[in-house]
């Protein structure tokens, strides 16, 4: 990856759209969404509400996989976006019996990386060209949260494109 400035954003929430989930994420000053499918909308929902599950996700094979090499997720970087796709890479270091260290960079979709950040407890970061072209969806955040607080069930986000 090159050298290009981050941003540390937070996932600040999941919300349900016709055909997947709506990833809200960003910073104090700006926040965007990234659209999913269904199914890893739903495990990202499991690993922030600390979900027990009876058998393995996906998500969870892939964390057991790093573990038994020695490996853990450092970060996740979303750090491109072309023709509303998002583009990311997930960011794993491994350390062995010798104590030497190797960073592996793993092209990968956003959706995977932010599930495997969120249940490793890993940094998601953001290319600030990235951060500086998407559009600001603070204020519909800000109307979905009103809504829940007054008791109604939020709207189903319209779709975008799918990262």
């Amino acid at each position: 990856m090159s050298q290009q400035q981050v941003v540390p954003v937070q996932l600040k929430a999941v919300v349900p759209t016709a055909n997947g989930a709506a990833l809200f994420l960003g910073t104090e000053e700006k926040t965007f969404v990234i659209y999913v499918d269904a199914t890893v909308g739903h495990a990202i929902n499991m690993f922030l509400a600390a979900t027990e599950k009876e058998r393995p996700l996906t998500h969870d094979l892939m964390a057991h996989v790093l573990a038994a090499f020695g490996a853990k997720v450092e970060r996740a970087v979303i750090n491109d976006v072309k023709n509303s796709t998002f583009y990311a890479r997930l960011i794993v270091s491994a350390e062995n019996e010798l104590h030497q260290k190797k960073i592996i960079e793993l092209d990968a979709r956003p959706s995977d990386c932010i599930a495997m950040a969120i249940q490793q407890k890993a940094p998601i970061l953001v290319s600030r060209a990235v951060l500086d072209e998407v559009d600001d969806a603070s204020d519909a955040l800000k109307q979905l949260e009103a809504t829940k607080e007054q008791g109604g069930e939020p709207p189903v986000v319209g779709e975008g494109e799918e990262e």
